[in-house]
């Protein structure tokens, strides 16, 4: 019980930790006020560049993988996994390090379902991709697979625990993402790639 309350707490410490904000501050640059002010990767793509934009997206990625891959090796039950999954998504969304206010937790959230549920996890993938490659909204991608992660970790016959947190995470980023579907409906979300 005590080894799964300390990596419950130790997901959220390293869910905290603000990759793009750090990378940001050591190019001279605060996200937080260019762009859309967001913590994540796309942001810090238009603020930075690809080559951070892509570490930032690996490290918040990391934040959500390593936790629970430790607690699937520990052999932990299926609640303390999601827990575990949800900690390190709620640092990234309200980190310790930056008062609370972070960012919208898509790939910290993948990085969680990537270890519990790869197969799963590369469906949404492929759905994200689509939905940018067809819109060239990187907002619409991670909209449509908050929405169909839970659907799809049922399909893949997860436990209805994993299909719960596959709710709660999908529920979240859209709430995260309450500004850029305002956007969306008047038509004023940025496309990918246009300045």
């Amino acid at each position: 019980m005590i080894a799964i309350v300390l990596l419950i707490f130790l997901a959220y410490v390293m869910g905290s930790v603000p990759s793009g904000y750090l990378l940001g501050k050591m190019s001279g640059v605060d996200v937080r006020s260019v762009g859309s002010g967001n913590i994540g990767a796309t942001n810090v793509v238009r603020a930075l560049g690809k080559g951070r934009g892509v570490l930032t997206l690996f490290a918040d990625v990391a934040k959500g993988y390593l936790p629970v891959f430790v607690g699937l090796r520990l052999e932990f039950d299926a609640a303390a996994i999601a827990l575990i999954a949800v900690a390190a998504f709620l640092g990234h969304l309200y980190p310790l390090f930056l008062n609370f206010q972070g960012g919208k937790g898509v790939a910290t959230a993948l990085g969680a379902l990537l270890a519990l549920a790869p197969t799963a996890t590369l469906i949404l993938i492929v759905v994200f991709a689509v939905a940018v490659l067809v819109s060239r909204i990187v907002s619409l991608g991670a909209i449509a697979a908050a929405i169909a992660a839970p659907v799809v970790l049922w399909l893949f016959s997860q436990s209805l625990v994993f299909v719960a947190m596959g709710l709660f995470l999908g529920a979240m980023v859209i709430w995260r993402h309450r500004r850029n579907i305002q956007r969306l409906l008047a038509g004023t979300e940025p496309r990918f790639g246009a300045r």
